[in-house]
């Protein structure tokens, strides 16, 4: 089965972040950047890299970038360039489009032209560490919708031996554990049956009230 090829448009901090990471899980990745030298740096660690304007539509369509699966406009420090890409992406037919938006303005711009999914990476990170830094047991916080969160939460040493029937979120807070992450390997969907270790990771969804109230019920637990 042929795997996704991405195109990621500006080699900043967060585009080559982005495109080496999905080297690693195996993807193909076409890097583009005006910088030569931010081209050459990164040649060696995506499957090709040019240098070329990416507000060219000529340069754009000679590149074949309407053959990727998945365009990325990751362009950090010129919005009308931003815009621009991604709408020359979106008339080139690439499948689906991706930008990075630098303010709240900015992302509904990109929304309002028919970008796929619009990223906050220091907006969104900025909530996450927050959250990470009040909560003693929080390890990651992803915000789902305006509603619905998925957080992930070390297992104190007062929850050692509990199982998900004595614990059973669900009933006591709206939430559900929907895997636990274990010295030995994930499990998924676990029974009620399941018991918890003290430094096993909990992966729970819910609303942002309701991980709250769980989060907190933890945390008062192990004081």
């Amino acid at each position: 089965m042929k795997k996704n090829q991405f195109v990621i448009i500006g080699m900043g901090r967060f585009g080559s972040s982005l495109g080496k990471e999905l080297i690693e899980l195996g993807y193909e990745v076409l890097g583009i950047d005006m910088d030569e030298e931010i081209v050459n740096e990164m040649s060696h660690a995506l499957t090709h890299t040019v240098a070329a304007d990416s507000t060219d539509e000529e340069a754009l369509r000679s590149l074949g970038v309407r053959n990727f699966d998945c365009g990325v406009v990751a362009i950090g420090d010129d919005i009308q360039a931003s815009i621009l890409t991604a709408i020359l992406l979106k008339d080139l037919g690439v499948k689906q489009v991706v930008a990075k938006a630098m303010s709240e303005l900015h992302g509904r711009v990109l929304e309002k032209i028919g970008v796929d999914r619009v990223i906050y990476p220091e907006r969104d990170m900025g909530v996450r560490v927050a959250h990470q830094l009040v909560s003693p047991n929080l390890l990651d916080y992803i915000e789902l919708s305006k509603d619905y969160t998925i957080a992930e939460l070390a297992v104190p040493k007062c929850l050692d031996g509990m199982s998900l029937q004595e614990l059973n979120p669900r009933a006591k807070f709206g939430c559900s554990i929907v895997a636990i992450n274990k010295s030995n390997g994930v499990i998924i969907a676990p029974t009620a049956a399941d018991t918890l270790q003290e430094k096993d990771i909990m992966v729970v969804i819910g609303t942002n009230h309701q991980i709250d109230a769980f989060e907190g019920s933890v945390t008062a637990k192990s004081r």
